[in-house]
C-alpha cells in the first residue's frame, strides 16, 4: 500500500500485488481527526493473540469417498464404507475394495465421559496415539493420498456460552496438531457439538483441505489466529492481598514471574511449590530477594499431580491470609517423534500438566480465587515436530481454562511462545534450534516484554491467549502455502494476478526438463543442500560436504522431519520417513530423487506430498521447547 500526500488532509491510495498488478487505487482519500480516547476501544495489544473461529466459505462438496472405523450407524448416514478397524481397511484395499480419500475415525479418540478429565487425557491421548501410529504404519501405498479425520466432541470450545469444553478430548487436538506438522497431509481434526451433524457440513471437510475443523449446527468453522483487541497493557490485575500459589516457583521462570507479581501487582504472601521446595538449586536465593522486596515466602515440597500432597499444601495456607491465586508453570519434557512415543511418554508428559492443573482447579474450586492463571504453549494450538505429548498437555489447559470461565470461575490459560531468558526447557538451545523456531514463525521475546503480556493477558478479559512473538515475514518465506491457522495474520497474495502462483514442485519439473542426467543430478544435489542448510541454520550450502553423512554434518531426528517435508513439497514426491536415515549423505539423496523424478522419461506424476512411515529413532531432550513451564 503506497499513501501519496494530496494536499491538506488527503491522501493517495494505491494498493498492489506481489506482481506490482493493482488491486485498489483512490484518487483522493479525505482524513478526519479524532480525539485519541476513542481509539482505545479498538486498541490492540502488540504480540497478544486470540483463536477466532470463522465460518468455513461456501463451496460445493468434492465427490469423494468416505470410509468409517468401528461406527456402522455413521457410516450409514454418510453412505460410507464401514470397516471395525485400519487393519480391516487395510486388507481390503489390498484386496481391490475402492481406495477412501477420507477415513473417519470417531469412538477410537472418543472422550470416556464417566472419567474425571484428568484420567479422560491419558486415555484419549493415548488411544488417539495408538490411532495416529497405525494410520501411519498401515504400509498400504494406495492409501498415503487418503486423510484420517480424527473426530472429538468438546475438544475445541467454538462458543464459550454454549459449548461444553471437554479437557480430555482437547489433549486429543494438541497431539494430532503435531502429528500434522510432522506429516503433513495425513491428518484432518474435526469437533462435533452434541447435535448431529449433517452429512453436507462433513463433506465440506473434503472441499475444503482445511486441517482442523468444528462442526456446530450443521456448520463448519474453522480456527484462525487474530491480535487481541480491547486489552489494556496497564490495567490493573485482580487483588493478590491473600496468598499466591505458584507451581514450579523455584525454577528459572517461575522466580521471574514470582518477582513480578511483588513488584507490579503487591503481592505480599507467595507460597513456592515444587518437588524439592526450599532445597531446590538457588531457592534460598530467591527467597532472600523476595523477602527484601517486602514479601513473605513459604516454600512446599510437594508434586503438585499427586492430589492428596496437594491437598495438604492448600489446607495449610494460612486463614488470615487465606489463598487468592494461582499460577501453575510446572512441566517436564519427553520429546520424540510422534511415531517413537508411547503412551507411558505421553502420560509422564501429561502428570505434571495436566493431572495438576486439574487438582489445583478441583481443590479450589470453592476458594474466593481472584486469578487462576495456567502457562500453556502456542504449540498446542499451531502444532510443532517432536512435542506431540507436551502440545496435548498444554491443549489440556487451555481447554480447562475455558471449562472453569464456563462455570463462572476465574482462569485464564497463557499459550506462551519462546521467552529469551534461558530456562530450565530453553537454556539448551542453540543458534541453530532458534532458528529453526522462527522459520515455524515464532521468535524469542524478552523478559521484559513477556511480563509486559503476563500482564496484558490477565486484562484481556479471555480465557486463552497466545503471548508470542509471530515472526509472520519468516513464517510466509519458509512456506509456498501459509499454515491454515495462520491465514487471518498472513492471507494470501496475489490473488488478483492473471497468473497463477507455480508451486515448487512445478517449478523443479521445468527446470529438470531437457537436462542430461549429470546436469539432473547436479540440480538435484544442489536442491538437496539447499534444503540441509536450510534447516540447519547454514548461510551457505557450500559449507557441507556432499559425501559426508548428514547426521555427522548437524542433522538430527528433528531436523530430518523437516528436511524430509522441505524436499517432498519441493519435489512433489511422497518421501517415506525414512528417507534420510536409508540415504545418508546428501549425493545418495540426490541420487535417490533422481531415480523417483525419472522413469520411463517423464517426471513422476503424484498428488501433494503425503508422508508416511515410521520413525524408529528416539531422541530425548529434542532442542525444540516453548517454555510452558519449568
Amino acid at each position: 500500500m503506497r499513501l501519496t500526500p494530496a494536499g491538506n488532509d488527503t491522501v493517495e491510495v494505491v494498493v498492489t500485488d506481489d506482481a506490482d498488478s493493482s488491486v485498489v487505487a483512490s484518487g483522493v482519500l479525505a482524513l478526519r481527526a479524532t480525539a485519541v480516547d476513542r481509539l482505545g476501544a479498538v486498541r490492540s495489544v502488540r504480540n497478544l493473540y486470540g483463536v477466532v473461529w470463522e465460518p468455513l466459505p461456501p463451496a460445493v462438496p468434492e465427490a469423494v469417498r468416505w470410509a468409517v472405523l468401528d461406527d456402522p450407524a455413521r457410516a450409514a448416514d454418510l453412505g460410507a464404507d464401514p470397516y471395525p478397524d485400519l487393519a480391516a481397511l487395510r486388507e481390503a484395499v489390498a484386496d481391490g475394495a475402492p481406495v477412501p480419500g477420507l477415513v473417519l475415525a470417531g469412538p477410537a479418540a472418543a472422550a470416556d465421559g464417566a472419567a474425571a478429565p484428568d484420567a479422560a487425557a491419558h486415555t484419549t491421548a493415548a488411544r488417539a496415539l495408538t490411532l495416529v501410529q497405525e494410520w501411519l504404519a498401515l504400509g498400504e501405498e494406495r492409501l498415503d493420498a487418503a486423510r484420517l479425520v480424527v473426530v472429538t466432541r468438546g475438544a475445541a470450545t467454538v462458543d464459550g456460552a454454549r459449548d461444553v469444553p471437554s479437557p480430555g478430548a482437547a489433549a486429543v487436538w494438541g497431539l494430532v496438531r503435531t502429528a500434522q506438522t510432522e506429516h503433513p497431509g495425513r491428518f484432518v481434526l474435526l469437533d462435533l457439538a452434541d447435535e448431529a451433524a449433517s452429512a453436507r457440513a462433513l463433506a465440506a471437510v473434503a472441499a475444503s483441505g482445511e486441517p482442523q475443523l468444528a462442526v456446530r449446527a450443521g456448520e463448519a468453522l474453522v480456527p484462525r489466529l487474530a491480535p487481541v483487541s480491547g486489552a489494556e497493557p496497564d490495567a490493573e490485575v485482580p487483588a493478590l492481598d491473600g496468598t499466591v500459589l505458584i507451581t514450579g516457583g523455584t525454577g528459572r521462570l517461575g522466580g521471574l514471574v514470582a518477582r513480578h507479581l511483588v513488584t507490579a501487582h503487591g503481592a505480599r504472601r507467595l507460597l513456592l511449590v515444587s518437588r524439592r521446595g526450599e532445597g531446590a538449586d538457588g531457592a534460598a536465593e530467591l527467597a532472600a530477594g523476595l523477602r527484601e522486596l517486602g514479601a513473605e515466602v513459604a516454600f512446599a515440597a510437594a508434586d503438585a499431580a499427586d492430589r492428596a500432597a496437594l491437598a495438604e499444601v492448600v489446607e495449610a495456607v494460612p486463614a488470615d491470609r487465606p489463598l487468592r491465586a494461582v499460577v501453575h508453570l510446572a512441566g517436564v519434557l519427553d520429546d520424540g517423534t510422534v511415531t517413537a512415543l508411547t503412551p507411558e511418554r505421553v502420560s509422564a508428559v501429561l502428570r505434571p500438566k495436566a493431572d495438576a492443573a486439574w487438582n489445583l482447579h478441583d481443590l479450589t474450586r470453592g476458594l474466593p480465587l481472584t486469578a487462576f492463571v495456567l502457562f500453556s504453549s502456542v504449540i498446542a494450538t499451531v502444532g510443532g515436530p517432536g512435542q506431540a505429548n507436551y502440545a496435548a498437555a498444554n491443549a489440556f489447559l487451555d481447554s480447562l481454562a475455558e471449562h472453569r470461565r464456563a462455570a463462572g470461575l476465574p482462569a485464564v490459560s497463557l499459550a506462551w511462545g519462546l521467552w529469551a531468558e534461558a530456562s530450565g526447557m530453553t537454556g539448551h538451545l542453540t543458534e541453530s534450534d532458534r532458528a529453526r523456531l522462527r522459520r515455524g514463525g515464532v521468535a524469542a521475546m524478552d523478559t521484559d516484554e513477556a511480563l509486559a503480556l503476563f500482564d496484558a493477558a490477565l486484562a484481556a478479559g479471555r480465557p486463552t491467549v497466545l503471548p508470542a512473538r509471530l515472526d509472520l515475514a519468516a513464517l510466509r518465506a519458509e512456506h509456498d502455502g501459509v499454515p491454515a491457522v495462520f491465514r487471518r495474520l498472513l492471507p494470501r497474495t496475489g490473488g488478483t494476478s492473471a497468473q497463477p502462483q507455480v508451486g515448487g514442485a512445478a517449478a523443479l519439473t521445468r527446470r529438470l526438463t531437457g537436462l542430461s542426467p549429470a546436469e539432473r543430478d547436479a540440480a538435484l544435489l544442489e536442491l538437496v543442500l539447499a534444503e540441509v542448510a536450510g534447516v540447519l541454520g547454514l548461510g551457505e550450502p557450500g559449507l557441507l560436504v556432499p559425501d559426508r553423512a548428514l547426521r555427522e554434518q548437524g542433522l538430527d531426528s528433528l531436523t530430518t522431519v523437516e528436511l524430509r517435508n522441505r524436499i517432498g513439497a519441493a519435489t512433489g514426491l511422497r518421501l517415506p520417513t525414512t528417507v534420510v536415515f536409508e540415504h545418508p549423505t546428501a549425493t545418495a539423496l540426490a541420487r535417490y530423487l533422481g531415480e523417483r523424478i525419472t522413469g520411463t522419461g517423464g517426471v513422476e506424476q503424484v498428488a501433494p506430498v503425503r508422508v508416511a512411515g515410521d520413525d524408529p529413532v528416539v531422541v530425548v531432550g529434542m532442542a525444540c521447547r516453548y517454555p510452558g513451564g519449568v
